[in-house]
């Protein structure tokens, strides 16, 4: 393979590394969207005037589009040309940016940030699939998923600063204009560099699936959302949660029923990958809620600019690099999953619990920084080995599956915990409005409350996340020994291009080291370079 790669014109290398600045920028634009959105919600909120009850829409409409159509954006690579794929998901996250810039209503936003989510999904898979069948040496594979991982990790902190700035000096719709920038740079390279490809047999898409599980998560989270304006006891709140359940078991049955299940159950049906995605769910619930609730915290209570207000989170964006990367490489073949990940919860649940004493004279050095940066170890811990262990002994075919419901299950749970704790801590702000009226800054002081009360509830999630890995995830000798089942399963059972899948497992871990929304690995190993039915020049 090498030398292949050594006798190739030097014009053709270089239009390889090209593609790589083409799909890195279009990982940029996903990542930065999570976050520089996030530093502008205050002032999107004053100057649309929705109510506090439906400012997590912002975040949770992108947040559950994104997860739970990832697997079938997947799918549509799969079943199209990649290339125009990955033309139709950035010219759909551009026109859906550029509504949202202008929306003139919060329904308008809203329904832009759900079409950043769908398009964000179809993109995703996109980009990191154009990246496997782009680089076949492993040496240079290792080296693009270095540059991808890092715009990934990178892309997040970036995006609190950006957000910021364009916040403070322009205005807040400039956190979702600034996309077309992104989008036209990576659609003209798309067209200039990438090869447009298709499969010789399409893989069918299970509709039938993505409808109900979609339209379940919906409900749930609309569910949780109404609660807080109507109360728990509404008939359309029960209505909702008790539908969407129903919807998820519906899609549980179609799943194991249908012949091409868009998410095969016998992946999270394994007690060792269902640890994992348990672990990225619940931590899932805190990262979404910490961003949005610490962000209203300094803006609103404290006074900060949207600008010192991004730039406060870069502590914990830091931690989670340095303890990702040490987690994964130095701790995890050590002390194995079980251990780490516990210890990552454990971790949560202190920063958390520190948070709950804030007040509105708490200082940030001494009130919020400390649990950012136990926060950001933490997180490092969990998420890493998450995806190492969400992967291990799982079959060939279903190593795309497997990587991907880790992003999946981060969303989702983000989701499905930005409304449930957005209730409880509108719940806790009317609540203690109500009993204390009369209260010197009383609407600062309640709505430190509700942030307090939700941090508490967070706090018990991770309680809770720590007994279920030491429950269900595997110790280091486990880990070990699944893996190399896995590898030494007959050959009859391994696809041809089984010598490739070790090494993409590696660089797929690596490459989404931090616990950010950020597009997780969604590939069909029918596409990898030497296996059959290989994709043919259009």
């Amino acid at each position: 393979m090498a030398s292949t790669t050594q006798d190739r014109p030097a014009a053709q290398v270089d239009r390889r590394w090209l593609v790589l600045v083409v799909v890195a920028t279009a990982q940029l634009m996903v990542v930065l969207d999570s976050t520089v959105v996030n530093i502008a919600l205050p002032s999107a909120q004053r100057s649309l005037g929705f109510p506090n009850s439906d400012r997590q829409w912002v975040v949770t409409a992108y947040a559950l589009a994104f997860g739970s159509l990832l697997l079938v954006g997947g799918r549509l690579g799969d079943m199209y040309s990649r290339k125009w794929v990955f033309i139709a998901g950035l010219a759909g996250f551009a026109v859906s940016s550029a509504i949202g810039g202008a929306a003139v209503s919060f329904e308008m936003l809203v329904a832009a940030r759900t079409l950043q989510g769908a398009f964000g999904a179809v993109l995703a898979p996109a980009a990191l699939g154009t990246l496997v069948s782009t680089f076949q040496d492993p040496g240079e594979r290792g080296r693009a998923f270095g540059v991808f991982g890092s715009v990934a990790a990178a892309g997040g902190g970036v995006g609190l600063i950006l957000g910021g700035v364009l916040t403070q000096y322009l205005s807040w719709r400039w956190t979702l204009y600034v996309n077309l920038v992104f989008a036209v740079i990576a659609a003209a390279g798309a067209l200039a560099y990438m090869s447009s490809t298709r499969p010789d047999s399409r893989p069918r898409m299970d509709w039938t699936g993505a409808v109900l599980a979609c339209a379940g998560l919906f409900l749930i989270v609309f569910g949780f959302s109404h609660a807080e304006t109507a109360g728990w006891t509404a008939g359309l709140t029960i209505g909702s949660l008790i539908l969407g359940l129903v919807l998820l078991a519906a899609f549980v049955v179609a799943e194991q029923r249908g012949s091409h299940p868009l998410l095969p159950l016998h992946v999270i049906l394994d007690r060792t990958r269902g640890g994992s995605y348990v672990a990225v769910g619940l931590s899932g619930i805190a990262i979404f809620a910490v961003f949005l609730f610490l962000t209203f915290y300094l803006q609103v209570v404290k006074g900060y600019s949207p600008v010192t207000s991004g730039l406060v989170f870069l502590p914990m964006i830091a931690c989670i690099l340095l303890s990702s990367n040490l987690s994964s490489i130095v701790l995890l073949p050590r002390l194995g999953p079980r251990v780490l990940i516990a210890t990552g919860m454990l971790f949560g649940a202190g920063a958390m619990t520190y948070l709950t004493q804030l007040t509105v004279t708490s200082s940030y050095v001494g009130g919020i920084l400390p649990a950012l940066i136990i926060m950001g170890l933490g997180f490092g811990m969990i998420f890493s080995p998450a995806i190492n262990t969400a992967t291990a002994g799982v079959q060939r075919q279903d190593s795309g599956v497997a990587s991907a419901l880790v992003n999946t299950m981060q969303q989702v749970g983000g989701s499905i915990g930005t409304s449930a704790l957005s209730t409880i801590a509108l719940t806790a702000t009317t609540s203690y409005l109500a009993a204390h009226p009369a209260v010197p800054l009383a609407p600062a002081v309640a709505a430190t409350h509700g942030y307090t009360t939700a941090f508490a509830v967070s706090a018990g999630v991770f309680g809770l996340g720590v007994i279920l890995a030491i429950t269900l995830l595997p110790s280091r000798q486990r880990l070990v020994a699944l893996r190399a089942a896995a590898e030494a399963r007959p050959p009859s059972t391994v696809p041809a291009h089984a010598d490739l899948a070790p090494q993409l497992e590696t660089h797929a871990a690596q490459a989404i080291p931090v616990a950010l929304p950020c597009c997780s690995p969604v590939i069909n190993p029918a596409s990898l370079p030497g296996a059959p039915n290989q994709v043919v020049r259009a």
